[in-house]
């Protein structure tokens, strides 16, 4: 399993982008790997430094207040209150404010065969009572991005400060904390999962649409390629909401491996194949995870 751990603020991510002809099913499946991690970065967004700086201010604040200065928590609290007023007072202010967001790629380099023998091992494990040692084993049957992002909820968070402000202001300093307390426990962390074998399905049916007729027997291993991918997706339990299945698919490719090997009149077949696909794909990138974020 491969991983790389790429940081940043906040991302929406298209993972489309070209693959060249020439190159074998493997190549191809590395350059759509690639080219989604280079998405990521490319599109990145930058933070609200009002949101994250509201946040490190309100974190300071009960420092302080833990050590009595209750001066010093008045000011950092003003001072986190005109933060996000700043942003308040813009029209088109979004409900939720991006302070983190990490992007993480896990690449699963193994076979069917391997995914079968992990979740055998998994099952033995749990029947005997392991259940620590099969959830590590499940750990890597990943192939996917993962977008995790920490948000600041712009209609409550800018209300609880100013409640806690009150409360210092009036010497109830345990209230006061009670809420800032409560109003970090309101971050809002959001999770996509974007599985990479549809991914790369998705490259190598494009690669083979564009070299079928001038290379029939690669545009082939382009295919069983894509065929095998969409079988790991399948396994490692990647599922879309959309009307196209798994089989429909392979049924989709193994038409077109016919007529690739026959007259060879596939562009057709192409076009409703990467339609399909497309939409496939779509519907199984999805938000998996929405809760708040523990602080």
């Amino acid at each position: 399993m491969k991983k790389v751990l790429i940081s940043f603020a906040a991302a929406t991510l298209l993972f489309t982008g070209s693959v060249y002809a020439s190159q074998t099913s493997a190549q191809v499946s590395e350059k759509a790997v690639q080219s989604a991690k280079d998405t990521a970065r490319q599109q990145q967004i930058g933070v609200v430094e009002e949101a994250v700086s509201a946040v490190m201010l309100t974190q300071n604040v009960l420092d302080k207040l833990d050590k009595k200065d209750i001066d010093g928590a008045k000011k950092d609290l003003e001072k986190a209150i005109g933060k996000l007023e700043v942003v308040l007072a813009h029209k088109d202010a979004p409900a939720l404010l991006p302070i983190d967001s990490v992007i993480t790629a896990t690449e699963y380099l193994g076979d069917l065969k391997s995914i079968k023998e992990t979740l055998d091992a998994v099952k033995k494990l749990l029947v005997v009572g392991k259940v620590q040692e099969a959830r590590r084993l499940l750990d890597t049957l990943q192939s996917e991005i993962d977008i995790v992002t920490v948000n600041l909820p712009l209609i409550s968070y800018p209300q609880a400060l100013k409640l806690a402000a009150k409360y210092i202001n009036e010497g109830k300093t345990k209230e006061a904390r009670d809420v800032l307390e409560m109003a970090l426990g309101t971050l809002v962390q959001n999770e996509i999962v974007i599985p990479l074998p549809i991914l790369k399905a998705q490259a190598l049916i494009e690669a083979a649409s564009k070299i079928a007729k001038s290379d029939k027997a690669q545009a082939l291993k382009h295919l069983e390629a894509a065929r095998e991918e969409l079988k790991i997706a399948k396994a490692l339990g990647y599922t879309s909401s959309s009307d196209t299945t798994y089989k429909v698919l392979d049924d989709a490719i193994e038409k077109i491996e016919k007529e690739i090997e026959g007259p060879n009149k596939a562009e057709k077949l192409f076009e409703d194949l990467m339609k399909k696909l497309k939409e496939f794909k779509e519907k199984a990138v999805k938000a998996v995870n929405t809760k708040k974020s523990e602080k």
